[in-house]
């Protein structure tokens, strides 16, 4: 396997349709580092073109969209997002009836007044990062321990944030890099009006769903948009008609040029995590534990409501948003551990750890700084790895699976407060607001007989798989004590009695709870045994992640100090980060080459009337019919639709914008491919890549789909 292995790489590497692809998601400030090989690919900006705390530049135009989950980008003067459709997606759904179905039909704000409020979503700017390591490890004294060592950083990281907020409406957070090697401040204005403005059909926003997900070549118009509002001064404010649009100090300019292959892209997002420093040992684990048991989970989960999705309609509506979040990382997690196998990411840094171990044993002072590195990371993850299969499953299955028992444990304490007699009357009247939020956000995408059935199959699933010593106490005493193992009637019974899978008993229960209904309730005490035994193995596992922890830090540090000429790139940690390289195809397996393009015409080639994923609205059948692309469409009478580059991403960079040399808006990054899903713990440049939804295809619905001039103006296309 290994002798195919290294034939198929040194193939791929003779391909002319490969251009390796550049590992790293540089931080901004520092890359004046990366100028040299940016400029020799074709880059025309320069580094105080993109970051710059004196005068308008790139990073001003890119958003973190609720603190990073997803990226967007300003496209005009007064606040214009453009994100991906399944970053907005949540909104979409929030907006969407049987009656107005905004995720089959789509939307458009054809003025401001028609665009729809987002309670609770926030958009991220960022004002300056600065470092700050001197500042933190100078203060940690020889020989602390890793307890001691944390109350020191926490405590200088909540003193330095504080003191950049000052009297500002700033937000302001330290972050930790190379395993706390490093740290930098991160200042930010969280702007809390955000409104939707526009969404295509998830016919055109969604095309191919999961079985397209994480696949190339693809067809999806994946966009949304945004309008970000701010009072009237300028500054962060919640909702309100005061409200105007926000003027960014940047947007980003849209090109209709388009590109050809090997042309350069960058793209500036706020990646969420890799973890690229694994050890052999944590990759092993993340493999077994946590992949495995995920995909195994959440597959199970899926099929029951997707059995239910299919049949109704309002449900389809209401488990939407939360399937996508699921099957998402379902299909990652499949083909991540395919990835790490297939190209034997574990042999490969065993090596790495066999040659660190060597140059330390090299030398005395070596031994004395780096010696123990190793050995903590082994006996920190072989501690914990008797929990972390048995956390994953809890999480997974017990409370990501069963929707009402983990409500339940989300309302317990608000619950108990209103019970007790000696409670406050503000704490009272808090507790009650804070119910009925979650209330009326649960309940809104809430089916309790899709719980029903799903809660049944988890606990099957869970029993099965899970040594016994694991089980959260309402299974041991409940289920398989008073009940005998009859699990079907235990549910059956639980979801007779239970306030929180009904709103009506959920709203006479918050109206007077008791402290004697609250502790009989079966779904409060399945969720919160489940919660409880999820807390207790967490602490079991602090002392294993301590030596890890200290471990890593010091692994890094020697694999920086033993190859001195290797410019790192720090893991992922939804700071902003920028990634560079050119658009390119690959070549995936022999015989097997990809373009680094594709078309409207394949949209239409995977056309499957009698499969929602495939089906095609009607109205983009007219335009394609007609060729009616206008200035969006190639000089061949086609339309791109999607192109891969080899920008390192991750998820977090969803939205993230795709831009040219000059700085100018080309596509927008959704999705990365199936053949390196092993990239967030071992980067593959011959395979990674990023995948964009084509600009001009995002302006043909805009334009010629939905006719929204307005937006076609605002965005300043000629």
């Amino acid at each position: 396997m290994r002798k195919i292995t290294l034939l198929l790489i040194s193939a791929l590497m003779a391909s002319p349709f490969v251009s390796r692809a550049d590992e790293g998601m540089w931080l901004p400030i520092l890359l004046e580092k990366n100028m040299a090989t940016m400029t020799e690919l074709g880059f025309k900006l320069t580094a105080e073109d993109i970051y710059n705390i004196n005068k308008a530049c790139v990073k001003d135009a890119i958003v973190a969209l609720d603190g990073g989950s997803c990226t967007a980008s300003f496209v005009s003067e007064e606040g214009l997002l453009m994100t991906n459709h399944h970053c907005g997606y949540g909104e979409i759904q929030s907006h969407s009836t049987v009656e107005n179905d905004l995720l089959t039909n789509g939307f458009v704000a054809r003025s401001k007044a028609e665009e729809l409020a987002n309670p609770g979503k926030t958009a991220w700017v960022l004002v300056r990062v600065e470092d700050v390591t001197e500042r933190i490890v100078s203060q940690i004294p020889d020989g602390s321990n890793e307890e001691q060592r944390e109350e020191i950083v926490d405590s200088l990281c909540h003193v330095i944030s504080e003191e950049a907020k000052a009297d500002t409406h700033y937000t302001a957070h330290v972050k930790d890099f190379y395993f706390g090697n490093q740290y930098y401040l991160f200042v930010y204005e969280v702007y809390k009006d955000v409104r939707l403005v526009a969404a295509p059909p998830e016919s055109v926003g969604k095309y191919g769903a999961d079985t397209d997900n994480w696949m190339w070549p693809r067809h999806t118009c994946d966009f949304s948009m945004f309008r970000v509002y701010c009072a009237p001064d300028g500054s962060p404010a919640e909702y309100s008609e005061e409200n105007v649009p926000y003027k960014p100090k940047h947007f980003l300019p849209i090109s209709l040029e388009g590109y050809k292959e090997n042309d350069f892209a960058f793209v500036m997002g706020y990646p969420g995590s890799t973890d690229r420093f694994f050890s052999s040992w944590e990759t092993e684990t993340e493999m077994t534990a946590t992949n495995e048991v995920r995909a195994f989970v959440r597959g199970a989960k899926q099929d029951v409501w997707e059995s239910f999705m299919d049949n109704d309609t309002k449900i389809r509506i209401q488990y939407a948003s939360k399937f996508a979040r699921s099957s998402n990382y379902w299909k990652y997690s499949i083909g991540q551990n395919k990835g790490l196998k297939r190209l034997h990411v574990v042999d490969k840094k065993r090596q790495l750890e066999a040659d660190f171990a060597k140059w330390v044993a090299a030398d005395e002072s070596r031994k004395a700084k780096y010696g123990k590195a190793l050995d903590l990371v082994e006996d920190g993850v072989i501690q914990n790895a008797a929990y972390n299969r048995a956390i994953t499953y809890i999480i997974e299955s017990q409370l990501y699976g069963m929707e009402s028992a983990y409500f339940a444990t989300r309302c317990e304490s608000h619950l108990k407060k209103l019970a007790d007699p000696k409670t406050d009357p503000e704490e009272i009247q808090k507790a009650r607001e804070a119910l009925r939020e979650r209330a009326d956000e649960f309940f809104k995408d809430y089916n309790r007989e899709v719980d029903r059935q799903t809660s049944k199959t988890m606990i099957k699933l869970f029993i099965k798989n899970v040594e016994p010593e694991f089980y959260p106490e309402y299974i041991t005493k409940t289920v398989l004590g008073k009940y005998k193992g009859n699990i079907d009637k235990f549910v059956d019974d639980a979801f007779a009695k239970s306030a929180f899978c009904d709103r009506a008993k959920f709203d006479a229960l918050a109206a007077k709870p008791t402290e004697k209904a609250i502790n009989a309730d079966p779904l409060l005490a399945a969720g919160s045994s489940s919660y409880n035994l999820y807390s207790q193995l967490y602490y079991q596992c602090v002392d294993g992640a301590d030596k890890l922890s200290q471990g890593m830090r010091l692994f890094v540090a020697g694999l920086m100090e033993m190859q001195p000429d290797k410019l790192f790139a720090p893991d992922a940690n939804s700071t902003m980060r920028l990634t560079y390289g050119t658009v390119a195809g690959y070549k995936p397996a022999d015989a097997v080459t990809y373009d680094y393009k594709t078309t409207l015409e394949g949209v239409m080639e995977k056309e499957d009337p009698d499969v929602r994923e495939f089906n095609v609205p009607a109205k983009l059948k007219e335009i394609y019919q007609k060729k009616d692309y206008g200035r969006y469409g190639n000089p061949d009478g086609s339309l791109n639709a999607c192109f891969t580059t080899n920008n390192d991403i991750t998820g977090g960079n969803s939205g993230s914008p795709v831009m040219n040399a000059r700085g100018e808006l080309i596509g927008l990054a959704f999705d990365g491919n199936w053949e390196a899903m092993s990239g967030d713990i071992a980067f593959e440049p011959e395979l990674q890549k990023c995948i964009a939804v084509d600009i001009r295809y995002v302006l043909l619905i805009i334009d010629k789909y939905f006719g929204a001039q307005n937006l076609v103006d605002e965005m300043g296309i000629k």
